[in-house]
Order: structure tokens, then sequence, then C-alpha cells
């Protein structure tokens, strides 16, 4: 894969520092030195050192990664919602975990993805994940195409740069939801158990931000804008103000209104293209089982 950039400085500057300015690690330099890559100047072949002067074209060429043998492939279709040369997002259906397990090695969306990319012939077939989501959750799911992409899609994550929200049905004391509320309770290790989480004070600081949406006299559709990221911070912190997820059984959310999983869907998810700069913003309408259910009640 190639880029290329015009150096616009008055001043002289080496090529290593003029690439890290980019984007480009000393890990990803190392693979262009070493792993069939190339590094030009106005079409000649230049090393790290090289000054550049204003006006020069600067050329990488980055090798191709090829695939992990070690990711299984399922031949399950994905579901695109956007794709370009350095990204792929999807939609990701609940019941399918983000990424293999060590005892579970196959059918999650890494290994669909890893399949399909086999199938489009592509030469870079390593995995990158941006944001995962748990395996009962649907929704925006966000892959880079290569690592380059993913470390400055890391830089916006770090940064704080990318918007992800989600819509969640809860029920029990809805009637005390606010059109618009924050929960801040710090969350822990629930002790009991090896996956659970609990409110606690000894517990990392975390911030959930919701937006009342739509209420009837069961249940309620909630947008959600997570602050921090801490495991299942939605659920334990809707829990927590007696407004449990359905169909989370973990946490205390009703079986018995027609959905078996956590009902929780990402739905919106913004970041900016780690080349060309534009805002890119998706929106994924609710997922059917969610869907179904909201009618009911509304209805």
């Amino acid at each position: 894969m190639e880029f290329v950039w015009t150096y616009e400085k008055n001043h002289p500057q080496q090529i290593k520092y003029f690439l890290k300015e980019k984007g480009i690690s000393k890990g990803l330099l190392a693979k262009i030195k070493f792993q069939g890559g190339e590094i030009k100047v106005n079409g000649q072949t230049e090393n790290v050192l090289f000054s550049l002067s204003y006006n020069d074209k600067v050329t990488i060429v980055i090798p191709a990664e090829g695939e992990h043998e070690t990711v299984l492939l399922d031949e399950t279709p994905i579901e695109i919602v956007y794709e370009d040369e350095h990204l792929l997002v999807v939609n990701k259906p609940a019941g399918v975990s983000s990424i293999p397990a060590q005892y579970h090695p196959n059918y999650t969306m890494a290994n669909r993805v890893k399949a399909y990319y086999k199938r489009q012939g592509y030469e870079n077939q390593v995995i990158h994940v941006v944001t995962r989501l748990d395996r009962d959750t649907s929704g925006l799911m966000l892959f880079a195409k290569h690592g380059f992409a993913h470390a400055k899609l890391d830089v916006q994550l770090r940064e704080k740069r990318f918007v992800k929200k989600y819509q969640a049905l809860v029920s029990g004391e809805i009637t005390k939801l606010a059109p618009h509320g924050w929960i801040d309770l710090p969350i822990a290790r629930d002790q009991s158990s090896l996956l659970k989480r609990m409110v606690s004070t000894a517990g990392r600081s975390a911030q959930t931000e919701y937006w009342l949406t739509k209420n009837t006299a069961e249940v309620a559709l909630v947008d959600i804008q997570l602050h921090t990221g801490r495991t299942h911070q939605i659920r334990v912190h809707f829990s927590e103000i007696g407004c449990a997820l359905l169909g989370d059984e973990m946490y205390g959310g009703r079986m018995d209104l027609g959905i078996a999983r956590q009902a929780l869907h990402c739905y919106d998810l913004r970041f900016d293209h780690p080349f060309t700069q534009e805002r890119l913003e998706f929106k994924q309408p609710l997922a059917k089982d969610m869907a179904t259910v909201l009618q009911h009640f509304e209805s």
C-alpha cells in the first residue's frame, strides 16, 4: 500500500521525524525497512536520515500484511455498512462475539471478516478490530483494514474524538428517568463472579449519559453515550438505578418480554477518516428483536 505526501515546511527535516508526524511508528518504520517496503523522495529511494526540503514528494510503500494463519474462517456473510481501502464498518448481530477466545476460536465477527477478506482477495488480511461490542450487543462495529489505519484510529480513541452511542430497552422504575440524565457511579469487579461487575466505592470512576427517547407503560427506550469504558458499564449503571436492560439476566433484567439477550444496540458511530480527515457518521436502525418489543408496547 502506498502513501504520498508533499513536504511543505521551509526548513529541512529528516524523513524519520516527518513520518512520525504523519503517524508512522518505529515499528511500522522497521516493517517498511525489513519486510519489503520502501521510502522514496521525488521518486528516489532514501533512508530515514535523508533531509527533506520544501516541496519534496515523499512516498512510502507499506508491505502487505498477509493474514493471521491462526484465525479460522467463518463463511457467514457480513452486513457491510461502509467500506473503503482503509476501513470496514459492519452491523454486528446479537449473539456473535467480536473476537476469538481460547475456547471459542471461531464463529466471531473477526472470523467472518477474515473470510470476507479472503473471498475478496485482499492483500491485507490481518484483522484489526477498532471498536468491539459484547457478544449479545448488536450494531455498528469498526475494523481497520491495515495496521497504519488502526494506529491512527487508536489515537482518536485515546483523544476521545470518537462518538459511539447506544440504544437500550429498559424496564422497572422507568417513571424516574429524566429526559436527560447522568449516572456517575464507580464500578468494580463483583468478587462472587468471574464476569459480573457491580457499583462500589472501591471501583473505578464511571460516567454514563442518557436521553429518554420513548416511554411506555412497561419499557423505555434510552439513547446512551459512555464517557468512560468500564466493563458492562451500561448494564451495571441502569441496573443500579432500578432500570435494568430487558433480557439481561445477569443484572436483573426482565426475561418475559420477548427478548432473551441484553437489549443493547450500538446505533451511532462517528469519527474522523484517518487519511482524508472527513468526519464520518454512521447510523444503524434498531435491531429487529428490540424494535419488535418496542412496537408491541407502543401499540
